[in-house]
């Protein structure tokens, strides 16, 4: 279904073709059109209900793509590897290098705002992921284009330094930056798989940095330190 504004449905072709999506099956571009609107443009029909369904989607992408290129890794190295990838973070960064930003409808306050473009560009990236799902109920629209950026941020995330050892690399951060060790605060998961029995918290300074899961007591930790460690900023340069 096309959009009624033909100069509207050029631009949001346009942007099909930067995601080099050459051919592609059926798209609602109605969809589409209303995952690049921002609530300032249009209170009543905006992006919002498609951001919550592509926060989903966006996390089954993930976790079907880790299944699939690696196997063979832990469910904690999973969850590491899953938290920065559909963090709107790498989100806005994704949807930074297609331009998507140009092709959002929205008001003159949040065009004014600077400080909020991550958050724009990474609710209308989950939103054009709804969009693309629905189109197909499958990820034929996705994968294509989003496993060429997760690719290379997850094989970065496995050949960092501190992959073999997060729990030291966090403690080094938290001893530079605030002159605190961790809390790590634990539970057992009642009927859970064995790979999930124990599930982890990292806490500091009365702030969650992260959760894991693990066969045991230690991974779980390791797990939560992983998630942590790689949302931190990276200490300043002396």
């Amino acid at each position: 279904m096309n959009v009624k504004d033909p100069r509207r449905q050029k631009q949001l072709e346009r942007l099909i073709d930067r995601l080099g999506l050459v051919n592609p099956p059926p798209i609602r571009w109605d969809l589409l059109d209303l995952a690049l609107t921002h609530p300032t443009f249009s209170p009543q029909a905006n992006y919002e209900q498609l951001e919550f369904f592509g926060d989903a989607v966006a996390r089954l992408a993930v976790a079907q793509f880790l299944r699939q290129t690696y196997p063979d890794r832990s469910v904690g190295e999973w969850t590491a590897i899953r938290s920065v990838l559909v963090s709107d973070r790498t989100l806005a960064t994704i949807g930074d290098s297609y331009g998507l930003e140009r092709f959002l409808l929205m008001g003159s306050s949040a065009a004014a705002d600077a400080s909020g473009q991550t958050s724009r560009l990474a609710d209308a990236m989950e939103a054009l992921l709804a969009a693309l799902y629905l189109s197909t109920s499958d990820f034929r629209l996705i994968y294509p284009w989003l496993d060429r950026h997760w690719q290379p941020l997850a094989e970065a995330i496995l050949n960092d330094p501190a992959h073999q050892n997060y729990k030291a690399a966090l403690q080094t951060w938290t001893q530079a930056t605030s002159h605190t060790l961790p809390e790590y605060r634990v539970q057992e998961i009642q009927q859970a798989s064995p790979e999930e029995r124990f599930q982890a918290e990292v806490w500091v300074q009365g702030v969650l940095l992260g959760q894991g899961t693990g066969r045991s007591i230690k991974a779980a930790e390791k797990a939560a330190a992983q998630v942590a460690y790689l949302s931190l900023p990276p200490l300043p340069e002396r």
